[in-house]
């Protein structure tokens, strides 16, 4: 597969689900994720989703209850036009990323503070 329609093709599920989420789920607490990052398969048979949520302690739950609406969610994709003749499947992961930075940040700033 071309390197570059994968690309496009990541970016406009990236943005497809992001909506989706935003405005199709019932659960409040799915409308305050976030979508970071969408890692999609040379083959296009798998995308791995990437997300964050304000609410921290309520991330499992929020995991879960994405993995659980994976059906759903491919269903809305697949009424939406998107370029694709099949839907990949989807997982869903935290991003511990932004975690793990401002963790990097914290102890950087206490390094500064105690020179």
């Amino acid at each position: 597969m071309n390197e570059i329609r994968t690309k496009k093709i990541a970016s406009a599920l990236h943005r497809e689900i992001s909506d989706i989420i935003a405005t199709e789920t019932r659960d409040e607490d799915l409308k305050m994720v976030t979508i970071t990052d969408l890692k999609l398969a040379n083959d296009l048979s798998y995308a791995k989703i990437y997300f964050t949520t304000i609410f921290t302690n309520k991330k499992d739950k929020v995991l879960l209850d994405l993995n659980n609406a994976k059906g759903f969610i491919k269903s809305e994709l697949c009424k939406r036009k998107l370029e694709i003749r099949t839907i990949p499947e989807l997982e869903f992961i935290y991003d511990t990323s932004l975690e793990y930075a401002n963790n990097i940040e914290k102890i950087l700033k206490e390094i500064k503070e105690n020179q």
